[in-house]
Order: C-alpha cells, then sequence, then structure tokens
C-alpha cells in the first residue's frame, strides 16, 4: 500500500485573462478550482496507474470540503486528519506571464497532529509513505523528518520529495527514491556539473549517503536513473509542453507505483518518465490514456562511462 502525505493542501484557483491590469477592474476569460497539493498530485497519479493507495494530510472548513468532494469524484482514497482552520487557496493568475499568489496554510492544533500521527500504526512491512510538499507555518521545519521513525518502525519504506540540506538529513534513514534535478543535484554538492559523469559521479554519492535509488531530471536533456547496481538514461520525450506543475509529482508517482508492484528499477524509470512527460503535455495532471501514449516514445539506454 502507498500512503501520500499532503500536510498543507489547496484549492489551487486557476485564472486566465489575456492581460492583467493592477488598479483596474479586470475580466476573466476562464477559471477553473482543483485539488492541490505535491502528495494529492502524487495520488491521482497513482489512480491512473490502479495501484492502490491512500492521501493523508490536514483538511478543514469549506475549502477543505471541496478537496474532499473533488478527490471522492475521482474515486480516491482520501484519509485526511480534520482541523478546525480553513484548508488555503493558491490563486494562480495566468496572463501572458504566469503570477502565484499562494495561501501560507492554516494552524495545525496539537490533537490534530496527534491523530494524524496515530495513522502511522496502521503501516505494515512493505508499505511505501511519500513525503512531499511545503508546510503550514505552525509545523516546524524538521516535520517530515521527524515521521522517518514512525515509519521505519513498520519496516514501511518512505519517499521525500525535497531540496538542500533537508534531504541531505534524511539519507541516512535510506529513502526508496529521491528525485533532484540537475540543478538541485549540483547545489548538494555546491559544485558545477559539466556533463554526464559528473551528474553520475554526483548521484553515485547520494546512494553513499544511504538512498536506495536516485532519479535525476534534466528537463528537455531526458533523466537518469542511478542504482547500486547500473545507471539508466532517457532522451526526453517529444511533445509540446503545456503544464510543467506537477510533472516531478507525476514521475515520482510512476516510479513508486510501479516499484511497489515488481520491484524493478528499469521498469519503474520507464513508468516514471512516461507520467511526467504525461502531465508536461497535459492541462491538468496526465490520465491513463495519455500516460500510455507517452510510454510509447520513451527510449531508455544503459549508461557507461
Amino acid at each position: 500500500m502507498i500512503y501520500t502525505v499532503t500536510v498543507n493542501p489547496s484549492i489551487d484557483y486557476i485564472v486566465q485573462l489575456p492581460q492583467l491590469t493592477l488598479g483596474a477592474v479586470n475580466r476573466m476569460s476562464y477559471d477553473t478550482k482543483l485539488p492541490g497539493g505535491k502528495g494529492i498530485n502524487v495520488s491521482r497519479i497513482l489512480n491512473q496507474l490502479a495501484v492502490k493507495n491512500a492521501a493523508w494530510g490536514f483538511l478543514g472548513g469549506f475549502t477543505g470540503g471541496f478537496i474532499q468532494q473533488q478527490l471522492a469524484a475521482e474515486q480516491m482514497t482520501a484519509d485526511f486528519t480534520k482541523i478546525d482552520a480553513d484548508t488555503r487557496i493558491n490563486v494562480k493568475i495566468k496572463a501572458g506571464e504566469e503570477t502565484e499568489i499562494n495561501g501560507q496554510g492554516p494552524a495545525i492544533s496539537a490533537p490534530a497532529l496527534a491523530a494524524f500521527k496515530d495513522k502511522f500504526d496502521q503501516l505494515q512491512a512493505g508499505d511505501i509513505v511519500v513525503m512531499s510538499g511545503s508546510l503550514p507555518p505552525t509545523l516546524p521545519e524538521s516535520f517530515y523528518r521527524d515521521l522517518i521513525p514512525l515509519i521505519k518502525a513498520h519496516g514501511a519504506d518512505f519517499v521525500i520529495d525535497t531540496t538542500g540540506q533537508a534531504l541531505l538529513d534524511t539519507l541516512s534513514a535510506q529513502p526508496l527514491v529521491i528525485k533532484p534535478n540537475h540543478h538541485e543535484l549540483a547545489a548538494l554538492f555546491n559544485v558545477e556539473l559539466t556533463g554526464d559523469a559528473d551528474i553520475v559521479k554526483y548521484g553515485r554519492k547520494l546512494l553513499d549517503l544511504g538512498a536506495k535509488h536516485v532519479l535525476v531530471s534534466m528537463a528537455g536533456d531526458g533523466a537518469f536513473l542511478i542504482t547500486p547496481d547500473q545507471v539508466y538514461k532517457s532522451t526526453a520525450p517529444k511533445g509540446t509542453v503545456i503544464n510543467s506543475v506537477g510533472a516531478g509529482d507525476s514521475m515520482i508517482a510512476g516510479f513508486v507505483g510501479t516499484f511497489s508492484q515488481t520491484h524493478d528499477p528499469l521498469q519503474s524509470f520507464e513508468t516514471g518518465l512516461a507520467c511526467g512527460s504525461a502531465t508536461a503535455f497535459s492541462e491538468d495532471l496526465a490520465n491513463q490514456a495519455k500516460i500510455a501514449e507517452v510510454r510509447q516514445s520513451i527510449h531508455i539506454d544503459t549508461y557507461h562511462n
């Protein structure tokens, strides 16, 4: 079973208009409201892959109710902890350039936090917990790291989608997979990456520090999968990028969902690439048909250096 954790979900209110004029009345040409949050994105893609999962986190108020209804409409399993404060709204304004106005997030009470942590008692060996996304202001920066002992105590695996020192601090606990892009990989070691050999070199350092698998995305230049036994490189599938939001979450969902069923890193890499690219080529997160279409153009080679 896969559990996704989104402690600061949102309604993403997307507004499109020809141009935005500050200080004037603007008329939108299109708007939509979507359930937002990186863990929720992972769960939505897992549903498209027909991989059993449950979404955890905190929801409250009429905004939380909307998200709950939207997830139910997609037949998602959601077991969010109820809070008194309203779940946040993020406004995405698309008018030539894209402008975002993101809410900070609600206060999480001590009883709600305790109820959330109690859920981890149901974990079993072989389960995977995916933790990703921003934290509401009342939770400490160490929140995700502090959950790892609760996960490991039951023999479950974890994935944490973060960067910088926060990522490095989790590696000794052996995350199932981590997914820095090539810029983030360079920043982790304060180096300049001059080519594929450098990417593989420093990706392997992340394995040495404890990660079980390392995905390194390089946008239009493809991606690497670095494992203890082998290194694979993929070119980027051809397509028109429409929406980069959620592409990284989709890649993680594809990898983790497939790995939970097959324990095959290469097959998991292929699915992750298909999901990430399919979302990039879609208005919203990818659907099953788009993932299957993009999968046909995935090309992976064994990398030798």
